[in-house]
């Protein structure tokens, strides 16, 4: 029987040399080699251990691998939520920011208060249609003004006029009534 054995062992050796050449390297590609390729005894399986050991070296060696990959990806993915989340936070103030400058855009500082431009418009052209009617206000009351006082020098004028002239004729009647009574003293002092 050892010889049997032996020869089984010597044959399987030569077909594990040939089935490693042309071998499937995945890992269910090394099953079906150590699986299929092992001899039977009796109902059992005979597997080599050095076979089994290679394959067990195999797939630690790959989910080592796989475990690996699922780390570098895990950070991957960690490093990209956090770009994303840094990337929304940016937008975030990017859309704030730009709301507030559309906002300034659109207003105007008035008294240290931002009101729209509209409003704005509406509230300077009012006040210069205010100011434009207290301006026409004023020149209607100056022209009003102005001529009552035209009319009030006028007059000042003419009395002062008619009352330089009653002036001078009551001068002249008081001169007169002076001259008459300066006849009448000499007169007096003529007869006396």
């Amino acid at each position: 029987m050892k010889h049997t054995l032996s020869l089984f062992f010597l044959c399987l050796l030569s077909f594990s040399v040939l089935a490693q050449t042309e071998t499937d390297n995945s890992i269910q590609g090394q099953f079906i080699d150590v699986v299929d390729k092992s001899n039977n005894y009796q109902e059992f399986k005979v597997i080599k251990k050095t076979k089994l050991a290679a394959l067990r070296k195999n797939i630690l060696d790959s989910i080592n691998k796989l475990e690996q990959t699922i780390v570098t990806t895990n950070k991957t993915v960690d490093d990209q939520a956090a770009q994303i989340s840094k990337l929304e936070n940016t937008l975030t103030s990017t859309n704030t920011d730009l709301t507030a400058s559309r906002e300034k855009e659109d207003g105007i500082n008035f008294f240290g208060v931002l009101v729209k431009k509209a409003t704005y418009n509406t509230i300077m052209w009012s006040i210069i249609a205010v100011l434009i009617a207290a301006l026409l206000f004023f020149i209607f009351k100056f022209k009003n003004s102005n001529t009552i006082t035209r009319n009030a020098n006028n007059k000042l004028e003419e009395t002062e006029s008619e009352f330089e002239a009653h002036r001078s004729k009551k001068l002249e009647e008081i001169q007169q009534i002076r001259r008459k009574l300066q006849d009448e003293i000499n007169k007096n002092r003529k007869t006396s």
